[in-house]
């Protein structure tokens, strides 16, 4: 056996710590009811936020606080789609400005798949 062992010391075996001597924090009980009716206490600190929902232990269910603590409704933002970000950094106008110049380029060969420019340079060959 190593000699850095304490001996007398096991797995499993009993703390060498006292808790003579310590202030334990200031300490609370906070009540709450979940729908399927089970009440439970949550202990926690007094300088605490008390939060006005807790998950039942029993159940899972959402259970309120007895006390009376009500929720705080946040403010839910519209949703944003790509659309309303686009027209935030474009005017309408610029887009349409835009497309056309895309459109030009996309029919003249010089951008898009692959495959269309094949078919737009037969077509040229066999016209011109």
């Amino acid at each position: 056996m190593a000699e850095r062992t304490l001996r007398g010391a096991r797995l499993g075996g009993q703390s060498f710590e006292d808790e003579r001597g310590i202030e334990f924090a200031a300490r609370q009980q906070v009540g709450y009811k979940c729908t399927a009716g089970h009440e439970f206490e949550i202990t926690m600190s007094v300088e605490a936020e008390v939060p006005a929902t807790w998950e039942c232990p029993r159940c899972g269910a959402e259970a309120l606080s007895s006390a009376g603590i009500q929720r705080e409704e946040k403010a839910e933002k519209p949703v944003r789609t790509h659309w309303d970000m686009l027209l935030e950094r474009r005017s309408e106008k610029e887009l349409e400005d835009i497309l056309k110049e895309r459109l030009e380029l996309l029919r003249g060969g010089e951008i898009g798949p692959a495959h269309l420019h094949r078919a737009n340079a037969k077509k040229r060959r066999a016209t011109a």
